[in-house]
């Protein structure tokens, strides 16, 4: 781990913030913990460190709510990545937080190792959504309309999206299918313009929403 690895924790409820810093410093041992209480004093942090890689935080906080800070950090410092942790899993909460587009959400009844392993995957570039809260999104895209594509995708481009979603790197899928590493990221871009996705979970939801993939 890096010793310029810098985290920032949120969340009003102390005991819960202290013990959770207490346990991630022994997974990330050289890390460097920041706790504060509220979302305000979150901003204010942030603005006065742009070094800062990773926010945890909670959603209920008095003030400045999770949400709102999470939205603000992804329109403001979209290099900063956002983990979310929440004892809500209520179908509008993570309705919400995935509008933020923060990089993972989790309830706080997971264990440690899980919020260590989301951690790792969110600095890798990745995303990580609990179970549970995926669970919440299929049940929400099942009873949405489903939309009506004006330019439908390709069967090549059916064929990258499922690995796209299978978390394949382009060199990966260039090798699957036989073709280059530039037509991949070709049929990448035009994958992105014709669903109007920004991200992973976005192109999830899209993807299950207009039945491209099994649930």
């Amino acid at each position: 781990m890096n010793t310029t690895l810098k985290i920032l924790v949120a969340d009003d409820h102390k005991i819960f913030a202290e013990g959770l810093v207490a346990v991630l410093r022994i997974k990330f041992p050289q890390a460097l913990f920041t706790v504060v209480h509220s979302g305000e004093d979150a901003w204010e942090h942030i603005e006065s460190n742009p070094l800062l890689q990773l926010v945890i935080t909670d959603i209920s906080m008095s003030g400045m709510t999770g949400l709102e800070l999470a939205t603000r950090i992804k329109q403001q410092h979209p290099a900063i990545k956002v983990l979310i942790l929440s004892m809500h899993n209520e179908r509008q909460i993570v309705a919400a937080a995935i509008t933020t587009e923060a990089e993972g959400f989790l309830l706080k009844t997971s264990s440690a190792q899980e919020i260590a392993n989301a951690i790792n995957d969110i600095l890798n570039d990745s995303t990580h959504y609990s179970r549970e809260v995926l669970q919440v999104m299929l049940d929400k895209i099942k009873v949405e309309k489903q939309s009506v594509m004006q330019d439908p995708l390709t069967e090549r481009e059916l064929e990258i999206l499922k690995l796209i979603l299978e978390e394949n790197s382009n060199e990966q899928m260039a090798e699957k299918l036989f073709i280059s590493k530039r037509t991949v990221e070709t049929h990448r871009k035009h994958i992105m313009e014709k669903t109007g996705c920004r991200n992973l979970i976005a192109l999830y939801k899209f993807a299950s929403r207009n039945g491209l993939i099994a649930p």
